[in-house]
């Protein structure tokens, strides 16, 4: 069995790329390593994949240039494409909404296209729990509507799924998108709370709260967010008329992965203060431009599915990601 992976050095590809070797299946890995943040945190993800030897292929290149991802593919084979590469973060894409425009969009329309030239059995990717907005029902589902983005991220990711849904339609390639709820754990990636907040906490730094800490995210550990992916990834939805999770009657279903356990900022703050023995020094900050108030997944169709079940709480996920930042950069 073998299966691209784009996003191979990114926090959930290293993760779903380290559980899927281990198993002694082959992965073809795509990543262009950009500085959105610090590479030098990507390179170590793909030392840490090196022990696999031969059951790892790498490419570094754009998956958003056509020809080099073309060029790069020719001689590769393989049976499934997860893709999670994309340009990440809400709040970067206020600052250069064209990086979302070509990776996201452009990458996305590459990877289907790739996805449908090779005939591949089935392609899974990333979406997002961003794509719910101000959504006022709670917890959210993949059968809400979801048209008023409040960032280009969301939306690009919204616009992700609609494409997804064509190629599903027109071509009958089997799709399956993943909103991700607020990844977390060890290798994280250092644009986002877990690991700002752990940084600040450890060095005696004060951290922003935003919206005076009401706010809550549904924090899912990433050993549950990978068990997620590899249960979708070898059962395609089926090409039987009836419709799936996210409305479609075609080959393409929606799901979110989630812990489905909301957690109040100002407690995961608690957590993250412990698990380091420090005090958390705050700045309460009115909310961000971009952001949302709550994310709570209803998990309740990947559960019925795939048996999807989270394992992790945020009391226990999150000292597993402290221990691994302090190992990580040598802190006593």
């Amino acid at each position: 069995m073998t299966r691209l992976l784009t996003g191979i050095a990114g926090f959930i590809g290293h993760a779903l790329a380290k559980r899927l070797l281990a198993r002694g299946e082959r992965i073809i890995g795509i990543d262009n390593l950009n500085d959105y943040y610090d590479p030098a945190i990507k390179k170590a993800r793909l030392a840490d994949l090196q022990e696999f030897g031969n059951l790892l292929t790498l490419h570094q290149l754009d998956f958003a240039d056509m020809a080099a991802l073309e060029a790069a593919m020719a001689n590769d084979e393989f049976d499934h494409i997860v893709h999670l590469g994309a340009q990440a973060g809400v709040r970067y894409s206020l600052e250069n909404p064209a990086a979302y425009v070509q990776s996201n969009l452009v990458g996305h329309a590459n990877m289907l296209e790739l996805a449908r030239t090779r005939q591949t059995n089935h392609m899974v990717y990333a979406s997002s729990s961003s794509v719910y907005g101000h959504a006022k029902t709670m917890p959210l589902s993949v059968n809400n509507r979801v048209d008023h983005p409040v960032s280009l991220y969301a939306a690009t990711k919204k616009a992700d799924e609609l494409m997804s849904e064509t190629y599903a339609h027109l071509y009958g390639l089997p799709m399956t998108g993943l909103r991700f709820f607020t990844v977390y754990g060890p290798w994280g990636r250092p644009d986002m709370a877990p690991w700002k907040f752990t940084k600040a906490i450890l060095a005696g730094e004060t951290i922003p709260v935003f919206n005076h800490g009401k706010l809550k995210r549904d924090f899912t550990y990433i050993d549950d967010i990978v068990a997620g992916i590899i249960a979708t990834l070898d059962q395609p939805p089926a090409d039987n008329g009836a419709e799936k999770p996210g409305g479609s009657f075609a080959r393409h279903a929606i799901y979110n992965i989630g812990n489905n356990q909301p957690v109040e900022l100002m407690r995961f703050i608690e957590i993250i203060a412990d698990a380091c023995g420090r005090k958390a020094n705050m700045e309460m900050l009115p909310m961000q431009t971009g952001d949302v108030y709550e994310t709570y997944a209803d998990i309740s169709d990947i559960s019925r599915d795939f048996g999807y079940s989270p394992q992790t709480p945020l009391e226990k996920g999150m000292p597993n990601f402290v221990t691994w930042y302090k190992r990580f950069y040598n802190i006593v």
